[in-house]
């Protein structure tokens, strides 16, 4: 079991930003709004999943997951509220959230399928922004120029999906989930979720009159294909979700652990999980 910790980040998001609040770089500063204006829907649903998965299992199996799994809803449902907080300030320079739009009807449409498919959704969701997360860590030059108390939101997040990032997963298995159903569920979400990402950073990039700028897309390249970057260099970790005998604690966590030792004044425990 997995000890997860409810914490509180001291931030101040009332505070308007601009929208190329980046660095000034305006792919870096779209494509982060779009993953912030996809979290909340996001977060909810995992928050759902994951409370309906434990709710149908066998009372032993219950009680063994029922402290981590409330400490992954305490997570979630933190990073939903201050991300939603982020949003507003989004809205309030006029960007329009098509990607949550797009995400609840999603949810909506497929409400009745199995269960299983729902956490092994979610399982295949944690894991993309687990290696999102320890990726961040990794590079924090991706932030560069952002303010601090805005860099602070994001490595904090990242943080959080990388300490639980085996819940979800363990939740799926546990349910009786099976490796077909999960890889068939995580080539989906991939495949749906940089779509709509993509589409989302388009439309930020629009909105903020850089969408046919090319600096705009060499900054894209750079961010995502470098040798190093978001997607051509997290590619290996992406195929070891497809290996039967893989689990998310195989890849190390310790940049997030220690992130969140070196950072303790900037957030208070409310409680914790096991």
């Amino acid at each position: 079991m997995t000890e997860l910790l409810v914490r509180r980040l001291q931030i101040d998001l009332q505070t308007p930003f601009s929208g190329r609040w980046n660095g000034g770089d305006a792919f870096r500063s779209a494509f982060f709004n779009a993953l912030s204006m996809a979290f909340p829907v996001g977060e909810q649903y995992f928050i759902d999943s994951l409370r309906n998965g434990l709710a149908a299992m066998p009372e032993q199996q219950r009680q063994q997951f029922a402290a981590e799994v409330q400490g992954f809803v305490g997570q979630e449902a933190t990073h939903r509220h201050l991300h939603g907080l982020f949003n507003r300030q989004l809205e309030k320079l006029g960007y329009r959230n098509l990607i949550a739009q797009r995400a609840k009807c999603r949810i909506s449409k497929n409400a009745a399928i199995d269960l299983r498919l729902h956490l092994a959704a979610t399982a295949a969701t944690e894991h993309l922004t687990a290696i999102f997360a320890d990726w961040l860590l990794r590079h924090p030059e991706a932030l560069e120029g952002a303010p601090e108390r805005l860099r602070l939101l994001w490595q904090w997040h990242s943080a959080e999906e990388t300490e639980h990032r085996n819940t979800a997963f363990d939740i799926h298995r546990a349910a009786g989930g099976s490796h077909q159903w999960r890889v068939r569920c995580f080539r989906y979400v991939t495949a749906i979720f940089l779509w709509d990402l993509l589409c989302q950073t388009m439309l930020n990039l629009w909105h903020d009159g850089s969408l046919f700028n090319g600096s705009s897309w060499r900054n894209a390249a750079r961010l995502l294909f470098a040798p190093d970057g978001l997607i051509r260099g997290n590619l290996g970790k992406w195929r070891d979700y497809l290996l039967p005998e893989f689990h998310p604690g195989q890849h190390e966590g310790l940049r997030a652990t220690q992130w969140l030792m070196d950072n303790k004044a900037q957030f208070f425990v409310l409680g914790k999980g096991r």
